[in-house]
């Protein structure tokens, strides 16, 4: 038991406990408040923003800090909220990579919403953690959360920090430019002066800072020396500023490029290299030397080759057997990876050469490619791996010195004298073909002499596409009934093939079915009877279906009709007489139709679409003609997109060519009640 002198002397303890933490909580709370933006009257009174009319949602101030010595980046946003649809911004979702060398850790997460008349609310739930992406070596997660009580004229502000691992270092990429007009920003980096070394074998220095800049006029990254005032030698000597104003937000257009190469950026980067030239050829140097060390080609692969050529096979004929075989095995990047255990309990030992892709059986799409450069190597043909940027998701730079720009590696082969392309890692691409996603890009290739920046080819018109057909039956009232005969070949034939891997047969099947559905007349009745040659990918897609259903709109004692029934439902492709940027299409294609309807002897045809034709030289072409006879009509319809990219000043002719030929499509035939003989005659 304590005495009285003692217990006084305790409770004067807790009492000097309790003043520090209330203390210590005061000033942490201080410290949190300071975070924030007290938001001024115009600020809170905002409807709408002329600088962006029309807009859902605008940045009030958006910033990016990266700071080295604390192994840390930062992001706060502050967002008005000035519709309906605006208040969508309060769901967010933080994407980040969880696993491997460049691995982050997320936190710091906290966010509040301040309604116009001054009230705030603190975001004081948990947010939810989802994995979006998981390979062996690769996480990829998210952390979700909603900002409580947003209302139109709120404005919604939260901030979180990126951490990594206290050896790493990571150069950022300000994104200037986003969906949200940006009314202020502000983008900080105070790189290391530490002398860094590459995490490969080589251990160079990497240490001198470089960027890209992509900004409007005027706008300039400001680099600034200061004292170091800590004795934290991780702290640099110099800051990397950029503030920006009336940022506009990203263009929404038909058919882009893809934007997130063209909007304002700037990308940062660390490099051992004076000049592009001189990173070019020793970062290809390495890559190259690496992927020969990996490719070989090896004993394993060189008996798997004697197996499945023969002597007198030409250099043709050898190259489609190794397309087929490496074709043959299972890519884990439309399935997935085995983890390392899976592979031990197999009896597997870590994957060092090809020869482990060929033991396997499997392997990632670039694994896959680089098998197929094995076996051609050891077909006695020349052949070379090349590192392409994915023209889906982005433009290679070539001012970027970077390799992480580029995505996915194809084949190069000596082919009797001639050098062609090949993408064995796109499962079911057809032998001497690329997916359209690396045609007419851009990367980094092997040569006999080393390595070399090259584009790829572009792919014609002839190889990718679209014929549908319909055979079409009318009943004395109008509806028809008969079938649908679709065929898919190139780029639309694959996109089908690569969702029955990832999405299975039953989705293939339910998405073509919706695929007709959108196309033809409402109120039919569609039934899926076929889809033949999903994996046979040197041959053309093919699908039939049955369906019924009336397919016009009587008027009277007349049926008036589209003429391309598979056009009945087309919007208008550019509605807009302006345009930003240049137009961008996936692929070139061919899209040819034939539609005949019979009809019974109570119709006859009034009026048909005059034959039409409309053309843009060297680019585009389009035809339509429609002939009646005595017992139904015939519609051909004919689409050629030869190139893929119209410059700005080209859009008014494309616009116009899509016009005239879209308001063709759209031409009527017209059906009448047949008159009847006068009895006599």
């Amino acid at each position: 038991m304590y005495n009285m002198k003692e217990r006084a002397m305790f409770w004067r303890q807790i009492r000097r406990v309790l003043l520090v933490a209330v203390t210590f909580w005061i000033a942490a709370s201080a410290a949190r408040a300071d975070q924030w933006t007290v938001p001024t009257p115009e600020e809170l009174s905002m409807t709408s923003v002329p600088k962006a009319p029309g807009a859902s949602a605008i940045y009030l101030f958006r910033e990016e800090r990266t700071e080295d010595h604390l192994h840390m980046f930062s992001v706060y946003e502050r967002i008005k909220i000035l519709t309906e649809g605006g208040k969508e911004r309060a769901n967010v979702e933080l994407k980040y990579q969880a696993g491997g060398e460049m691995g982050y850790a997320l936190s710091d997460i906290a966010g509040r919403t301040i309604h116009p008349d001054g009230t705030i609310i603190l975001f004081t739930g948990k947010p939810y953690e989802r994995t979006v992406v998981k390979t062996q070596g690769y996480l990829a997660r998210a952390k979700v959360f909603t900002l409580p009580d947003v209302t139109v004229g709120s404005i919604i502000e939260y901030r979180y920090k990126l951490r990594w691992e206290d050896n790493m270092y990571s150069a950022p990429r300000w994104i200037v430019q986003n969906d949200l007009y940006l009314r202020k920003g502000h983008f900080y980096w105070r790189p290391t002066d530490r002398q860094l070394l590459t995490n490969d074998e080589r251990g160079q220095l990497t240490s001198v800072v470089a960027w890209t800049p992509i900004l409007p006029a005027g706008v300039q990254v400001k680099n600034t020396t200061v004292p170091i005032v800590s004795t934290n030698h991780d702290e640099g000597s110099s800051i990397l500023e950029l503030n920006v104003e009336d940022i506009p937000p990203s263009p929404e257009e038909e058919y882009m490029p893809p934007i997130q190469s063209l909007g304002y950026r700037v990308l940062f980067y660390y490099s051992p290299y004076r000049t592009q030239e001189e990173y070019w050829k020793g970062e290809g140097k390495h890559w190259s030397r690496v992927q020969d060390k990996f490719i070989g080609p090896n004993s394993g692969v060189a008996g798997a080759v004697q197996q499945l050529v023969g002597a007198s096979d030409t250099q043709e004929q050898k190259l489609k057997k190794i397309y087929a075989a490496v074709e043959e095995l299972e890519n884990t990047d439309y399935t997935r990876e085995r983890s390392r255990v899976e592979d031990k309990a197999e009896g597997l030992s870590q994957l060092k050469t090809t020869d482990d892709i060929w033991t396997r059986k499997r392997g990632s799409s670039d694994q896959i490619a680089e098998l197929f450069v094995a076996m051609a190597r050891a077909a006695g043909m020349k052949a070379y791996v090349m590192a392409v940027t994915n023209r889906d998701r982005s433009i290679f730079l070539q001012t970027y010195l970077t390799t992480y720009q580029l995505d996915d590696d194809i084949a190069v082969v000596n082919v009797d004298g001639k050098e062609r392309f090949f993408d064995p890692g796109s499962r079911y691409c057809a032998f001497g073909h690329l997916a359209w996603k690396h045609t007419n890009t851009g990367g980094l290739r092997q040569t006999d002499g080393g390595t070399t920046l090259s584009g790829t080819p572009g792919e014609s018109y002839q190889d990718s596409v679209v014929t549908r057909v319909a055979n079409l039956k009318m009943d004395e009232v109008g509806s028809v009934s008969g079938t649908i005969d679709l065929t898919f070949k190139g780029s639309p034939a694959l996109k089908w093939r690569q969702m029955s891997l990832t999405d299975g047969k039953e989705t293939v099947e339910k998405e073509l079915k919706e695929y007709v559905e959108r196309m033809l007349p409402g109120g039919m009745e569609i039934n899926l009877v076929s889809v033949d040659k999903l994996t046979a990918y040197e041959a053309p897609l093919a699908v039939k279906l049955n369906v019924k259903g009336p397919i016009g709109s009587p008027t009277g004692k007349r049926l008036v009709i589209t003429g391309d029934l598979f056009e009945t439902n087309a919007k208008t492709t550019f509605a807009h007489e302006k345009r930003e940027l240049a137009v961008s299409f996936p692929y070139s294609y061919s899209e040819r139709d034939a539609i005949r309807i019979n009809f019974p002897s109570n119709f006859e045809v009034e009026s048909v679409p005059p034959e039409g034709a409309a053309a843009m030289p060297k680019m585009a072409m389009y035809n339509l003609t429609a002939a009646p006879d005595a017992t139904g009509v015939t519609i051909r319809r004919n689409l050629y997109l030869a190139e893929i990219l119209y410059k700005k000043d080209e859009y008014p002719d494309l616009r116009k060519f899509y016009s005239q030929f879209e308001s063709k499509d759209r031409e009527p035939v017209v059906l009448k009640v047949a008159t009847a003989a006068a009895p006599g005659n």
